[in-house]
């Protein structure tokens, strides 16, 4: 929807998805862009409850970034637990507080698809909270299996997909580079 004052300007809504590795990354290097244009910027992660090296990076250098943990331990390996629900869902509360506010340039929700994909989350209520994104801020949404409903609704969709990968090779992940 153009926005009224400035008909160029509207809601952006970016998805960064698929099975292959950078759908994270891919949003911290458009955080990073967003930063350096004096932007501010919000970049909420959902079901992720560990403080990855981009965070200490983040909220020790580079003040334009706020930053907000929205989950647990990783469940990726077994079932959701009722706090996993709990994180998630207070998750999304602060998200549309934070859109109403209008503070942000750009907000990415991070890792919201796997909620969504583990149901800790309604995708109606995501929809909804769409509607709610002033004109003005770019929003962008990361994590496997983005929902059909939510690529429909999107600007930009890019899939990562996975060719090779060195975890085929029994690498475990590295510090600074998978966290």
């Amino acid at each position: 929807m153009p926005h009224a004052k400035f008909p160029y300007l509207y809601l952006m809504i970016h998805i960064y998805t698929g099975n292959g590795k950078g759908k994270t990354t891919a949003a911290l290097g458009l955080s990073l862009r967003a930063a350096g244009a004096e932007k501010k910027i919000f970049f909420g992660q959902f079901v992720k409850g560990m403080a990855y090296s981009e965070v200490k990076l983040i909220t020790e250098q580079i003040p334009q970034i706020d930053h907000q943990l929205f989950g647990r331990k990783c469940f990726i390996k077994r079932d959701p637990e009722p706090e996993d629900y709990k994180a998630a869902q207070e998750g999304l509360l602060a998200v549309k507080e934070l859109i109403k506010s209008g503070k942000y340039d750009l907000m990415v929700l991070d890792e919201l698809n796997i909620a969504l994909h583990y149901q800790l989350i309604k995708l109606e209520e995501v929809l909804s909270m769409l509607d709610e994104v002033p004109t003005e801020t770019e929003l962008v949404i990361t994590g496997r299996y983005a929902p059909p409903e939510l690529i429909e609704r999107a600007d930009l969709v890019t899939e990562m997909k996975e060719v090779k990968h060195y975890y085929q090779k029994d690498v475990q992940a590295r510090k600074g580079i998978e966290f």
